[in-house]
Order: C-alpha cells, then sequence, then structure tokens
C-alpha cells in the first residue's frame, strides 16, 4: 500500500468524454486521453483491505489491490504482469465491463469506490505500447489437437490458455471475421475493433489456427471440408491479412463427427445468439428488426466489409424496445447515422440513482445508469409496455402504441407481472423499431444439436463440475452454458473451461481456474 491516506485526499475521477457534438460525426470511442499523473492518483485511493472485496466482486479474481499499488508506484511492467496473470484480455474488460468489483469496492460503503476499472484499462494500454503483451511462445507442445467452436470472449480466452499449455488449438467461427459480438454486436464507438485485432494477432502468433466462415453441424460434410491435418489449406486461417479470417469466400459445413474422431477435444463457446422477440400485432411489418439484424451490417460498415447498410436510422423515427446494454448500443448507432428522433422504451419502472436497501453493499445495485449514448440524446420512458405496432398502407411501420405499467407480485407467490395502468394509452410515430430484449439463449439446432448437447430447461447447455457435456472429450462454456452475461463471466469460464480440457488431456493442469460452473446448468 504505496499512500495509505490516498483515499482520503482525493476525490473520484474519470477521463471526459469528448463533446457530442464531436463524437456523434465520427465512430471513435467517446474518451478523451487520461494522463499517467492523474491514473496514479487515482491508484492511490486503493486502501489495500484487510479483505478486498473486490476480488470477490470479479469473477476473474483480479489482483486489483496488487496492481493499484504497483500502478500508484510508477512499476508499469510489474502492474501488467499481475493484470494478464489473471485476465487474457485487460483491455476488453476495460472498456466493456460494468465493473462489479467498483460496486463491491470497501471505499464505496461510504465514499465513492476507486476506479479500478480504468487503472485495468489504462495498464493494458501501457502493456500493448510498450511490449509487455507480446506473444507468449511455449516450448512444451503436446501434440494434443483441440477445436474450440466460437470465438467470442469466452472462446478466445479458452483458445489462448490451450494452446500456451502446448496443445494445437484450431477456432472455428462461422462469420467473417473472429469475434464474436464483440466484433459484430459491441459498436465501434464502444470498442474500435483494431484493439479486437491486436489480440488476434497476438494469439495467432502464438500458434491459435483461426478457421473462419465453417459452420459445425451434423451430416457426412462435403468435398474440400474441413481436415485436422489440413487446417492451413482452408481460406482464412492464416492468411497473412494481419486479421485472422478477412479472406472472402462460401461457408463451409463441417460435420461434428469429423472433430470428434480427428481431434482429441472440442470446446462449445457458441456463445447466446437466439434475440428474444416481441410478440405483439405488427410484428412483421417492416422497419422492425431484432438489434443485431441492425448492429452487425453497422459494424460491417466501419469494417468497410459494406459500403451501405441495409437497416440505417438516416433519417429516420427510431424507437428502441428494450433498456439494457444492447438498446444503448442501438441508441449510440442511431445518433451516428443520423436519426431524426429516438425513444428508448424499457418495461421495469425507472431505477432510484443511489443503492437502495435491497441491493446492500457488496451487492451489485439497481440504479439508473446513464451511459455515453444516453448522453448524446434520446427520450426514455420507463414502466412502459408497446401493444401493437401499427403499418401504413405500403406495409412499413408507422407508429408504436403501448400503455404504463405497473410491477406487482404475482398472485401464486412465484415471480411478478406487469398490470397496465388504465387512461395511459398512447402512440408514438416511428419509421424504424429495434427489439433490443436480450438473448433467451444459444441456437439448439447447428453445433449443439450436431454434437449431442443437452440442454437445461432454460435452453442453455447443460455441463458437469469439469464443464463436460455428456459427449466424451466435448465441453461447454461462457453464454452457451450460462445464458446472457457479462464479457467478464466469459473470460473467466473460458479460462476455467482450458483447465478442464487440459486436465482431460494431460492427467493435471497448471492452469487457473477461477470459477466452478453454476447450479443451473451442471449435469
Amino acid at each position: 500500500m504505496g499512500d495509505r491516506t490516498g483515499f482520503l485526499k482525493h476525490d473520484r475521477e474519470l477521463p471526459r468524454r469528448r463533446s457530442v457534438e464531436i463524437r456523434v460525426r465520427d465512430w471513435r470511442e467517446v474518451y478523451e486521453p487520461f494522463s499517467e499523473e492523474d491514473l496514479r492518483v487515482q491508484a492511490s485511493r486503493c486502501m489495500d483491505c484487510g479483505i478486498p472485496f473486490c476480488h470477490e466482486g470479479c469473477p476473474l479474481g483480479n489482483l486489483i489491490p496488487e496492481w493499484n499499488d504497483l500502478v500508484y508506484r510508477g512499476d508499469w511492467p510489474g502492474a501488467a504482469e499481475r493484470l494478464h496473470a489473471t485476465n487474457n484480455f485487460p483491455e476488453l474488460t476495460g472498456r466493456l465491463c460494468p465493473a462489479p468489483c467498483e460496486e463491491a469496492c470497501v471505499l464505496g460503503i461510504a465514499s465513492d469506490a476507486v476506479t479500478i476499472k480504468q487503472v485495468e484499462l489504462e495498464t493494458a494500454e501501457w502493456a500493448h505500447a510498450h511490449g509487455w503483451a507480446s506473444p507468449v511462445r511455449t516450448s512444451r507442445r503436446t501434440s494434443k489437437r483441440v477445436a474450440v467452436v466460437g470465438s467470442g470472449p469466452a472462446g478466445l480466452a479458452c483458445a489462448q490458455q490451450l494452446t500456451r499449455a502446448g496443445h494445437e488449438v484450431v477456432v472455428f467461427e462461422r462469420a467473417e471475421r473472429p469475434g464474436g459480438l464483440l466484433r459484430y454486436g459491441i459498436p465501434e464507438f464502444k470498442l474500435e475493433k483494431r484493439v479486437l485485432d491486436r489480440r488476434l494477432e497476438q494469439m495467432e502468433a502464438e500458434g491459435t489456427t483461426f478457421v473462419t466462415r465453417v459452420e459445425i453441424g451434423s451430416g457426412t460434410g462435403e468435398e474440400g471440408a474441413w481436415s485436422a491435418g489440413e487446417a492451413s489449406r482452408v481460406p482464412g486461417s492464416g492468411n497473412g491479412s494481419g486479421v485472422p479470417g478477412a479472406a472472402a469466400r462460401d461457408a463451409e459445413r463441417v460435420p461434428a463427427s469429423t472433430l470428434i474422431d480427428e481431434l482429441d477435444a472440442v470446446v462449445l463457446a457458441v456463445g447466446s445468439t437466439v434475440g428474444r422477440d416481441l410478440r405483439v400485432p405488427g410484428r412483421d411489418l417492416a422497419g422492425v428488426h431484432l438489434a443485431m439484424e441492425y448492429l452487425k451490417p453497422a459494424n460491417l460498415v466501419q469494417e468497410g466489409a459494406i459500403a451501405e447498410s441495409p437497416v440505417s436510422a438516416r433519417g429516420k423515427r427510431v424507437v428502441i424496445i428494450g433498456g439494457g446494454d444492447t438498446g444503448a448500443d442501438c441508441l449510440g448507432t442511431a445518433h451516428r447515422q443520423g436519426a431524426v428522433s429516438v425513444h428508448q422504451l424499457e418495461i421495469l419502472q425507472q431505477p432510484p440513482d443511489r443503492r437502495s436497501e435491497r441491493d446492500p453493499w457488496p451487492l451489485w445495485p439497481l440504479v439508473l445508469r446513464t451511459s455515453a449514448a444516453h448522453e448524446e440524446g434520446g427520450e426514455r420512458l420507463f414502466a412502459v409496455e408497446t401493444t401493437e405496432l401499427v403499418g401504413d398502407p405500403s406495409g412499413a411501420v408507422r407508429s408504436l402504441r403501448y400503455h404504463k405499467v405497473e410491477m406487482k407480485p404475482h398472485p401464486d407467490g412465484k415471480g411478478i407481472y406487469f398490470e397496465p395502468v388504465p387512461g395511459t394509452a398512447s402512440e408514438i410515430e416511428c419509421d424504424l423499431v429495434l427489439l433490443a430484449l436480450g438473448f433467451t439463449g444459444p441456437e439448439p439446432h447447428g453445433a449443439l444439436e450436431a454434437f449431442g448437447a443437452e440442454l437445461t430447461d432454460r435452453g442453455n447447455v447443460m455441463v458437469g463440475p469439469s464443464w463436460e457435456t455428456g459427449v466424451e472429450g466435448v465441453f461447454a462454456c461462457g453464454d452457451a452454458v450460462r445464458g446472457q452475461s457479462l464479457v467478464v463471466w466469459a473470460i473467466a469460464e473460458g479460462r476455467s473451461a482450458a483447465a478442464a480440457v487440459d486436465r482431460y488431456l494431460m492427467g493435471s493442469t497448471m492452469l487457473p481456474e477461477p470459477i466452478t460452473p453454476g447450479r443451473v446448468a451442471m449435469r
């Protein structure tokens, strides 16, 4: 603990956001640079608690007091080493994680929490800028071959850990490039894709192979399909483009039996990708889309893959149904595309500004959170329920009808229900409706069906205490197991699953295991 009185002398500070007038005209990240001096001051506020509850708040078990102290002392190499000891991608969590560690910070009981997330991000960026995030190449080769199906944060973390353990790892991605929702769901203004590509290049240099535009499914495959002995011939694998998977080609179908027969283990990290739909009259009107139908092409435009998005908010009156992070991503994207107006609807009541007695420290509090996208404009409506989408004579949406609701406990004592408030019916004119209602689970068909993975009653993959499915040598992790969750949970599950696979292949493991599967998903 470098400065024992730092938390008494200094207030919590964060980097400033670029002005709204400027940032909505581009797609760059919204924050201004944060000076080293300011960051060291913020790190000095860490009290090095006897019981650091921030560890409990972080699924990865990040060594937060240690790297806070090292940053305060100016020991950047030491801080970077401690940071990467528990987190493969701290520059991603530093940008995208909602920071449950900060809500569990002991200083937050009576003051503002330590700026843990910003220290994490700046340390990771320092490591990249000074060569402390260079490829980690192992001299130990096991001759074991592993397939990771899915290249989101869980799949990438699992693949990197297994590669560094000496195994030959191939990551399969059905989309054009690796990254999953990191690439296609997170807008550029929250995560510039150069940050993701930088890590992918590191992984490729370490020995991980990426194979894109490949769908894992049932059947016997087709001529020219992937085989373990010829991975290098697959377009999009090690193509020398600087971005794995950049080569364009038609998707191939590889049968699950090929992976089981030719490889030693398979990890299913396919994510939770089925968007929750809205069943109301008018759902099938033109101009009504699930969030990912809107966000993915917007990201493809920024990558230069397409010239123009087929679903754009330019010149339109937009309504976003859903008040979470995906809704905020749609909101910021609509601002940058030039929407005329934006309304964001949330069925829950507006949360309080501060932690309530129902969620005391160190629990995650339900409070009103205002993202950079909300700061840029738009109107938020709380406690409203959509009742109908109204179309024009051409079959395109022209308005949305809704009413206010009150949340009440269900009479049977199980759960809640939303009761309409009489006399509150209203209508919003709109040309584009985006459904940002979250995700219900992984796609049950395709890879999961082909491998014979057993599903829970919630539609997630059921695994045992070591991340194994009911199929020999087949494991699963990430949102496919947990359901829609945070990037930090995905990375933690990927790391733990890698340790389980390594133990399965070698009899023992030295890889860290930050968490075990939740009971809801266990077989």
